[in-house]
């Protein structure tokens, strides 16, 4: 296996100018192996969680001040109980999700990833968003492990309606609940909350990517949240190499092959460069 390449934007030098020089050298080193991975693999897959989707202006989960779970208890909010107990409160938040990330747009990191699959060096991606961006920038074979605001179900009696049509049921709603059409009963969003388990399927599918894969690129993801956070153990065991494109460290940086820690568009598009026609 090769030996890692790492590249810390955030490290700390004697001064601003050899930091910034150390900086851009070691970032350049580390897409440079990760595009000669990239080139001589024969499946290359990508793992994604909240961080591909920061630059669209989407605040993910964890990050200190800013995280969406600095602000709510997840518990209280995004529970399968929370839904079945209090769809009130459940809907005054799942309510402020659909209207946040309606007008968001995808990023140069969801481009990058869309020009990888276009020129047949990229499978597929999995990703833990729910935000539907990758759908957007054209990402042909994708597997949402975590489900997507896409779409809404009736538990009750399994009615389906479009994103588009549950903004109009909430609006409709004096109490801000969209409900079911055909029952009456409250609609849940088609994504995997607390207390649920992942689609067989979607996991499955994700579980034999990550074993075939000679490459995982895990981009901005905190690889805390399990199941999905054990998928990379599943491409290293299998003689794969594992990169990690992630802002803060992850429990599974000491397996990562290249680790960089900067922007992520930034470096994806680099990435893109440094592949060239390949």
């Amino acid at each position: 296996m090769s030996s890692l390449y790492t590249a810390d934007t955030n490290a700390a030098n004697d001064t601003a100018d050899t930091t910034d020089t150390a900086d851009t050298a070691d970032t350049n080193a580390a897409v440079a192996r990760l595009a000669e991975l990239v080139r001589d693999a024969r499946s290359v897959v990508a793992l994604t969680g909240a961080g591909i989707s920061t630059p669209s202006g989407i605040p993910d989960f964890r990050t200190p001040r800013s995280g969406l779970w600095e602000r709510v208890d997840p518990m209280e909010v995004a529970h399968i109980d929370a839904f079945r107990s209090d769809p009130v409160r459940f809907w005054s938040f799942y309510g402020e999700r659909f209207a946040t990330l309606g007008d968001k747009l995808p990023n140069g990191a969801h481009d990058a990833l869309v020009e990888l699959e276009r020129r047949g060096l990229l499978d597929g991606v999995i990703t833990q968003n729910i935000d539907t961006l990758h759908r957007r920038a054209g990402t042909r074979e994708l597997v949402e492990v975590h489900g997507s605001i896409a779409s809404c179900s009736c538990p009750d009696c399994g009615a389906s309606v479009s994103l588009q049509r549950t903004r109009e049921l909430l609006a409709a709603d004096e109490q801000g609940v969209p409900r079911c059409a055909a029952c009456g009963g409250a609609i849940k969003p088609d994504v995997v909350l607390f207390g649920e388990l992942l689609p067989a399927a979607a996991l499955s599918r994700a579980r034999a990517m990550c074993e075939g894969a000679d490459v995982l690129l895990c981009i901005g993801s905190s690889l805390e949240v399990h199941p999905v956070a054990g998928l990379p153990l599943l491409t290293r065991q299998a003689g794969g190499a594992v990169a990690i494109v992630t802002q803060g460290a992850t429990p599974l940086d000491d397996i990562a092959d290249v680790r960089l820690t900067g922007d992520v568009v930034a470096e994806l598009q680099g990435l893109l460069v440094a592949l060239g026609d390949a």
